[in-house]
């Protein structure tokens, strides 16, 4: 559920998730626990520098030519049977999911996780066209109940903990009370379980698309992906255009890699190859696929400085690792996509006027880069966004004036150490008036300087 952008509030969201208690060690647990089994899925992998290496250069070479590519992969699935749609934008996404459902009298709707889904407001456009849409990844599930938005790109409801969801469930579906995580999964597999069996359409998305041949690639751990893309006679596939890849013989590598950097398994539960609708003597898989290719501003990114952030593959493993995210969550962010990789996405999708705190939330650490599969330059895109942020003007003016204040004295040898003297001896005042949300938590300079120290 997209619940309108608000990123231009970044601090103020930010402020409220470092006072809420549950959140924070939330946030701990799931980050901590994501750091220890990437390392440990990642042990045995003895040429991963090489396979990072080869991953990035697939993402490269598609970059470098992907009107082709998109071309190719467009020929391929309609060879296969598909029925493949462009969409320039949200709005036009939306109308076309809406009208290929519309027109075949779709009414009840199960989807697969999508972030394009969110990035599109999809669910909501179709609620309003008098269509039931029903999230049946158990985090989608979990938060479309508790009427929020997805907080991870993989994890949705990683800043719930169980008896926040015991307690939903019992709200919302009226059964007795567990925090039990089995008891509460089968509740919500025999809750789903119906709404499978009924429904008239399936919307998915894709983490990869094969050009040679069309297909789509999905890396799921339940068993919801495959039910919403086979069960219901109508498949409906919406993704954005950089998910592809050249060939389905360049899907290895990334079977090594997203699963380990996701959530620290050799490989996901499940991955599906879908290459058109159902064939004469196939058991399983939709009648009918429509798939959507979503551009959305991914032109112009391409064109652009920050183009490298395409070859983004949706893993996660940046907000594992990112000290802001862990800190206060992805709701803080204020849309579809949190964390590094999510914060320069932001900006270059919904633009700098409407993102722009948001550019200041990373500590420039490289921890991000370090963990990104396809060796993605994080940073130097951080910092491109904010040197933009400066030639466009949109930094606070009080702000502006400090930094260079600052800039000029930290050039100055004299002016510096006069400046560490003054901050041991004003402290207590800055600290009054900055307040406890800012400078309230910065700690106290030191009593001897690390210069001094180093003589």
């Amino acid at each position: 559920m997209n619940l309108g952008q608000t990123t231009l509030r970044f601090r103020q969201n930010s402020v409220r998730a470092l006072e809420d208690v549950a959140l924070r060690a939330a946030m701990k647990q799931a980050a901590d626990t994501f750091g220890a089994k990437r390392a440990e899925a990642f042990a045995p992998v003895s040429d991963l520098e090489a396979l990072r290496d080869r991953a990035s250069g697939i993402r490269d070479e598609v970059l470098a030519d992907l009107p082709r590519h998109v071309e190719t992969f467009v020929a391929s699935a309609t060879r296969a049977g598909a029925t493949v749609h462009r969409a320039k934008d949200a709005a036009a996404a939306r109308e076309i999911v809406a009208k290929v459902l519309s027109d075949r009298g779709a009414k009840r709707i199960v989807k697969g996780k999508s972030m394009v889904s969110e990035e599109v407001d999809l669910n909501a456009h179709l609620e309003a066209a008098g269509m039931e849409v029903f999230e049946t990844d158990l985090g989608e599930y979990i938060i479309q109940m508790a009427g929020e938005s997805p907080s991870h790109i993989i994890v949705p409801a990683i800043h719930k903990n169980r008896r926040q969801i015991g307690r939903l469930f019992t709200e919302r579906l009226g059964v007795p009370y567990t925090e039990d995580p089995q008891a509460l999964t089968r509740i919500a597999r025999g809750a789903l379980r119906e709404k499978f069996l009924s429904a008239d359409a399936g919307i998915s998305g894709a983490n990869f698309a094969a050009a040679d041949t069309g297909s789509l690639v999905l890396f799921t751990n339940e068993g919801n992906g495959r039910m919403v893309t086979t069960v219901p006679p109508l498949h409906v596939a919406i993704l954005s255009v950089e998910k592809i890849i050249p060939s389905l013989s360049d899907l290895p590598a990334f079977l090594r890699l997203l699963p380990r950097s996701a959530t620290g398994q050799a490989i996901t539960a499940y991955v599906s190859v879908i290459t058109g609708p159902r064939k004469p003597g196939d058991a399983t898989g939709a009648k009918e696929l429509h798939i959507v290719l979503l551009d959305n501003g991914r032109t112009e990114i391409l064109a652009g400085e920050s183009r490298d952030i395409l070859k983004c593959i949706r893993c996660g493993a940046c907000m594992n690792v990112c000290p802001v995210y862990r800190t206060v969550g992805g709701h803080a962010y204020g849309w579809t996509y949190p964390g590094p990789m999510g914060l320069i996405l932001t900006t270059l999708l919904t633009g700098m006027a409407k993102s722009h705190p948001v550019v200041d939330a990373s500590t420039l650490c490289g921890a991000c880069a370090e963990v990104c599969p396809v060796r993605v330059p994080l940073v130097p895109l951080i910092l491109q966004l904010r040197r933009r942020k400066v030639r466009e003007g949109f930094p606070d003016p009080k702000e502006r004036r400090v930094m260079a204040w600052f800039g000029r004295a930290a050039a100055s040898p004299g002016w510096f150490s006069l400046g560490q003297r003054l901050a041991g001896i004003f402290w207590p005042l800055v600290r009054a008036v900055g307040g406890k949300d800012v400078a309230g938590r910065l700690p106290p300079p030191a009593r001897i300087p690390f210069r001094r120290k180093a003589h």
